[in-house]
């Protein structure tokens, strides 16, 4: 072959490529396309129907029958192309299961229909299922190369099965050895199931333009805890940037967020159980959608669209991984075990454990030692009560501190009242101020040096308030009357809708809730006298004080019982190292001390120094707009 005939051969298939390409329908013409099979498809079936309805049955009807099925064939031929044949099927179920999961694979569309997680069972103890064929939805978008769309979900696939009993190849036929593979394995001990999809021959088949797989997904949670509101709060869609973070949509709201970087995953996440499909090349051009439902026990409606890298000469098979699974944090963190970082899928943070120094203080202590102590003790009420005494000990110092902060503002009460006698009305406000801070300063006490060691412990008090909430280790697990730790312990319940109380507090009332508001008010009251330091308060500041339990009572009252459990402990605790601290402490010696103090030099620090200034300048203001008042 001289060098004049290979430039021929190479200009015509130049010619040819470009001539596919620049004839390859764009979305609006593939979405037209559709509509008009469609339509087409509709009319048929309703031409169908009307001749079935009309026709009499007669002795050639057999006859007729042939007809009406080559009319059928033909117009299937003309609408769908090499996939005509894969339009009539019977919809068979094939089933992968190990000893963590069962999955239902349908022929009708190739996909996994339904899911069920094992060793787990929902609040009524009927099998935990992820969703099944009435709940989700997922199709890939095709053109063939005569500008044809079809979906697979129409289309039926042939199941088959290999030596591997593990894996099972849904295969779409395209005719004459050309078809499209959906392979699935699911290893034996795994919650990860391997999902490939691989072209064979199907070059001339599907459009040659074709180098992406359109993908629609779309999926319904279910309830499958006792507290609706609560577990609703919690479900969302996750979804992670490639080589970048994780984020999601609301969890209050319906939202729809369209998105131009890759994706690595998509996960629609309930409360304690999740769906996550990853890709290893990535999503590209996505649009995220999620919507509340009502409707009885599905909470909400995930969909995505999307489109995956795709290889029509079948040399690289598009792979993805489905995750059907538990949110256990442990569990989610192995699947990144000796992955460099760059690849990590950071699963672990589906789990709400708070942001920045909330999440930390639970990555790197509150789990640990959860853990810690489940390896050795079985009822998770202990657990959660030697939790709470050990993170007591541990803020120990703290509480100590923040006590005798208090305990000199005590003893140091009666010569307060003395200034307040010197000192008496509004007029006076700033002298009495100033003699007041005065002696603090002289004695060696500080009205904040309460506050902060108070205020170093919140850190903590938050991450407990997002732990265990989160914690599937409490799910199902009893202690005392509380049926579930991760949910409400209901002592009272009724079904009567109450307008303000209902959608608040819920139609039950919790036990473990009520002790803790109970404890806490008996704390707020023993306080206020032991932090009465003999300066005027606000109005209205010991009712305040009263209604923050009362409120708590609201906000915690459909939370979990294991939190309200470990709050109540929490308190306990604290009232008794204060009645301990009073009995403990001798405050004639501290006040002797503070006697002492005031005889050294004062040496201020430069809080005091800054407050000081600023009184100064509060003194100075107010004295001018006295005197201007006095020249009016």
């Amino acid at each position: 072959m001289d060098k004049n005939t290979i430039i021929g051969f190479l200009l015509i298939g130049i010619v040819l490529f470009a001539f596919s390409w620049w004839n390859q329908p764009s979305p609006e013409q593939v979405e037209a396309q559709r509509r008009y099979q469609d339509s087409i498809a509709a009319e048929y079936a309703k031409q169908i129907d009307e001749q079935q309805r009309n026709q009499n049955v007669t002795e050639d009807n057999s006859w007729e029958e042939e007809v009406t099925d080559s009319l059928k064939a033909a117009q299937l031929e003309r609408t769908y192309g090499v996939f005509a044949n894969a339009m009539s099927g019977t919809d068979e179920k094939v089933i992968l299961e190990n000893d963590l999961v069962e999955i239902h694979l349908s022929s009708k569309g190739g996909h996994v229909s339904y899911a069920r997680i094992k060793n787990y069972s929902t609040f009524d103890s009927l099998p935990l299922i992820l969703f099944d064929g009435t709940q989700v939805k997922f199709d890939f978008t095709l053109v063939t190369a005569s500008n044809r769309v079809v979906n697979t979900r129409d289309l039926y696939f042939t199941p088959v099965r290999g030596n591997d009993p593990n894996t099972v190849i849904m295969r779409l036929n395209a005719g004459e050895g050309s078809s499209l593979d959906f392979i699935y394995t699911l290893a034996p001990d795994d919650y990860m199931m391997k999902y490939d999809i691989q072209a064979r021959g199907m070059n001339g088949v599907l459009a040659p333009g074709m180098n992406a797989l359109d993908l629609t997904w779309e999926q319904e949670i279910r309830q499958q805890e006792k507290g609706r509101k609560f577990e609703d709060q919690h479900t969302g869609l996750y979804y992670k940037f490639l080589a970048d973070d994780v984020e999601h949509l609301s969890e209050v709201k319906d939202q729809n967020k369209q998105l131009t970087n890759r994706l690595k995953w998509i996960g629609y996440k309930g409360k304690f159980f999740s769906t996550v499909l990853i890709a290893q090349e990535g999503f590209e051009a996505t649009t995220l959608d999620s919507k509340l439902l009502e409707e009885n026990r599905m909470l909400k409606r995930f969909r995505s669209t999307t489109s995956l890298p795709f290889d029509l000469q079948g040399r690289e098979a598009t792979s993805l991984q489905f995750y059907f699974s538990p949110n256990k944090y442990n569990l989610l963190k192995s699947y990144d075990k000796g992955v460099a970082s760059a690849d990590q899928l950071d699963l672990e943070k589906m789990v709400p454990l708070g942001a920045s120094v909330f999440r930390w203080i639970n990555k790197y202590f509150i789990i640990p030692l959860f853990d810690f102590l489940g390896k050795y003790i079985s009822s998770y009420g202990l657990i959660i009560f030697l939790l709470t005494l050990i993170v007591k000990m541990i803020l120990f110092p703290l509480t100590y501190k923040s006590y005798i902060s208090s305990a000199k503002m005590r003893v140091l009460r009666p010569q307060v009242e003395e200034i307040n006698t010197k000192y008496p009305g509004q007029e006076k406000a700033l002298e009495r101020q100033k003699a007041t801070m005065d002696l603090y300063s002289r004695a060696g006490a500080s009205p904040m040096s309460g506050c902060l060691p108070m205020l170093l412990q919140m850190p903590i008090l938050i991450a407990m308030y997002m732990f265990f909430p989160s914690a599937i280790e409490l799910r199902g697990q009893s202690f005392l009357w509380a049926q579930d730790l991760s949910t409400y312990d209901a002592i009272v319940s009724w079904n009567t809708y109450i307008p303000i109380i209902t959608p608040y507090f819920g139609n039950h009332i919790s036990l473990f809730c009520l002790l803790m508001t109970a404890t806490n008010i008996a704390y707020t009251k023993f306080n206020m006298e032991m932090t009465n330091t003999g300066q005027q308060q606000m109005p209205g500041m010991k009712a305040m004080m009263y209604m923050m339990p009362l409120m708590f009572l609201v906000f915690f009252n459909q939370s979990a019982s294991g939190l309200t459990y470990y709050y109540f402990v929490s308190i306990l605790i604290t009232i008794i190292q204060t009645l301990s601290f009073r009995y403990i402490i001798n405050e004639e010696k501290l006040l002797a001390k503070l006697e002492e103090n005031k005889k050294r030099p004062v040496k201020k620090s430069s809080f005091m120094k800054r407050l000081e200034e600023a009184q100064k300048a509060q003194q100075e203001q107010l004295k001018k707009q006295q005197d201007q008042r006095k020249k009016r």
